[in-house]
């Protein structure tokens, strides 16, 4: 494996026995592994070294993990796999994907599924290719540019104009976003977005959820509080903003 491809991810834990424990694991399936017990740590080692990814225990002695990953995203967009200790934690796994963190785990993992999960968050995350005009459907072909509220999409480009300029998608953000221009102001239940975006190909199915979180982060004046993708109680989403070709 080149230096280029290799992956390299930081493990932000205070446990010496499971930091040991999961670099042992990763290291025998070519990922090299950057260790971290608490803020100054992962501080040091990020301004140090790229990190593809970071897996951030939430529960870090005196420390915060939410605060750490807060701090994380106001500079980074760096892929984050956050653990709870308890199953009971579900506010802070809330909090967390709500902080942009992109998958979570409860302890006890199994290290063969955090591998999985590690691999599904970097290949979701990659970013969009062009795709060949081939490859483009009948209605992409007609209505290539659509415009909603004060944001422009280009199909055939594969990108996404905001007020600020250029905004970069991931595949899975990007096939999402297609979903709902597909059918605007219309509730769209979590089976078919899955079906739509064809996410459900990966491994976890709550990946849906986390790529609506990471949307709403890019289109969202207020992510907390969101009015372009809105929560439909016990349907699913919808997609307020009204679209027309551009």
């Amino acid at each position: 494996m080149s230096s280029r491809n290799v992956i390299r991810v930081l493990l932000v834990e205070d446990d010496p026995g499971m930091q040991g424990m999961v670099a042992d694991y990763l290291s025998q399936h070519d990922i090299q592994v950057g260790r971290a017990g608490g803020a100054q740590e992962m501080q040091r080692l990020l301004a140090a070294g790229r990190y593809n990814l970071v897996i951030l225990d939430l529960r870090l002695g005196q420390e915060n993990g939410l605060d750490l990953l807060r701090e994380l995203r106001t500079h980074s967009d760096l892929p984050v796999i956050i653990t709870t200790g308890h199953r009971k934690d579900e506010i802070d796994r809330v909090v967390g994907l709500e902080l942009g963190a992109d998958d979570y785990l409860t302890k006890p993992f199994s290290l063969r599924e955090l591998l999985a999960r590690i691999r599904v968050v970097l290949r979701r995350l990659e970013a969009p290719r062009a795709a060949p005009d081939t490859a483009t459907t009948p209605q992409d072909r007609r209505e290539t540019t659509l415009r909603f509220g004060q944001w422009t999409l280009d199909r055939r480009a594969r990108r996404l104009h905001g007020p600020d300029g250029p905004v970069t998608l991931t595949k899975g953000e990007y096939a999402l976003l297609c979903a709902f221009v597909e059918a605007p102001q219309r509730p769209l239940s979590r089976e078919q977005l899955l079906q739509a975006t064809r996410v459900h190909e990966d491994v976890f199915d709550r990946s849906i959820d986390v790529q609506i979180l990471r949307l709403r982060r890019k289109l969202e004046s207020n992510p907390s509080a969101p009015s372009v993708i809105r929560t439909e109680r016990g349907v699913g989403y919808v997609f307020t903003l009204p679209v027309t070709p551009a």
